[in-house]
């Protein structure tokens, strides 16, 4: 082979990856522990360039070739671990898993992670490398949460979250935050990012004086949780998956340009920023109204449902109805 000519194939981590073996990161540790072999002989580093898994073993065991990336919605319950296993031994999502996936479904991997109190749409996917793409900020994917908490707020103070703000050393990129309905110093505020730092809803709302009593996130891209009952997973179907795929970063850095949500009949698009600079923004009531009407059912106080599924672009429309608990 001359010097010019590169080796035909993929990286070994990234192969693994691919067939639902683990997430690269984690490969990249069990090639180091040795864990990973081609034709018996260990291999030391996961830039090994090969063509296809033949004669790869982990921890001895052959891996099979891929098949296509597959992605299912999940509604995580609040009380269960986003991992396979706990050592202090609480139940995990695997366990409802059991459950809530038909028989001969691969071997499913949670995009990003549910603390345990926090409830809501949890992705999972059999691609380890897809995964991560869908995890990393770059890739600008937008995750909505809705948080019921107790405190004194403005929709003003919501809106400086639009410029990020840093927390005890940590910087968090911009939040879009709303306040969807207020009953006293009770309120329901819906949030969309797309960093997905650890704990970033509760610590950003925690460090605004805020109790943050329930947590649900909402979607994930354009995928909801829709009217998915607690504990039930589904396949998201594959022309839609196809379609979110083809519209996501490239790995040259560059991504197709998806239209922001509407919002009150202003035009879609990011053309420009949605604030303008400090100095140019209109004076503002920090007495702003809080939307109200019938026909909420999305995750909200105990005993109310999901709404309708939205299966394309931006965050669910905000709730309408009864007042926080």
């Amino acid at each position: 082979m001359s010097q010019t000519e590169k080796p035909v194939g993929e990286r070994i981590a990234k192969l693994l990856a691919r067939a639902g073996v683990a997430s690269r990161r984690e490969i990249e540790r069990m090639i180091a522990d040795g864990r990973v072999a081609l034709d018996g002989v260990k291999l030391d580093t996961p830039a090994t360039i090969l063509p296809n898994l033949r004669g790869i073993t982990v921890d001895g065991n052959p891996v099979a070739e891929p098949e296509r990336t597959r992605l299912f919605r999940f509604h995580k319950p609040p009380g269960l671990i986003t991992a396979e296993r706990d050592p202090a031994g609480r139940p995990t999502i695997y366990a409802a898993l059991r459950n809530a996936l038909p028989p001969g479904t691969p071997r499913l991997m949670p995009v990003g992670r549910l603390d345990l109190n926090t409830e809501g749409l949890l992705l999972l996917t059999n691609d380890g490398a897809f995964k991560r793409e869908l995890e990393l900020p770059a890739s600008g994917v937008p995750r909505t949460y809705r948080a019921r908490t107790f405190g004194d707020i403005t929709q003003s103070r919501l809106e400086d979250l639009m410029d990020g703000i840093e927390i005890e050393g940590v910087r968090y990129g911009q939040i879009d935050a709303n306040m969807e309905r207020r009953t006293g110093r009770n309120q329901w505020i819906e949030l969309t990012l797309t960093e997905g730092k650890n704990r970033e809803v509760r610590r950003v709302l925690e460090h605004l004086g805020l109790q943050v009593s329930r947590l649900i996130r909402t979607a994930y891209g354009p995928f909801s949780l829709g009217d998915l009952a607690r504990g039930q997973a589904v396949e998201v179907r594959r022309e839609e998956f196809e379609r979110f795929r083809s519209g996501l970063k490239s790995g040259s850095g560059e991504r197709r340009e998806r239209p922001a949500p509407k919002r009150d009949g202003a035009p879609s698009g990011r053309a420009e920023s949605r604030r303008a600079p400090a100095d140019k923004r209109a004076p503002r009531s920090d007495k702003r109204p809080a939307r109200s009407g019938p026909g909420d059912k999305r995750p909200g106080p105990a005993g109310e449902r999901s709404g309708s599924s939205r299966g394309r672009g931006g965050p669910p429309s905000r709730p309408r109805g009864k007042p926080a608990q």
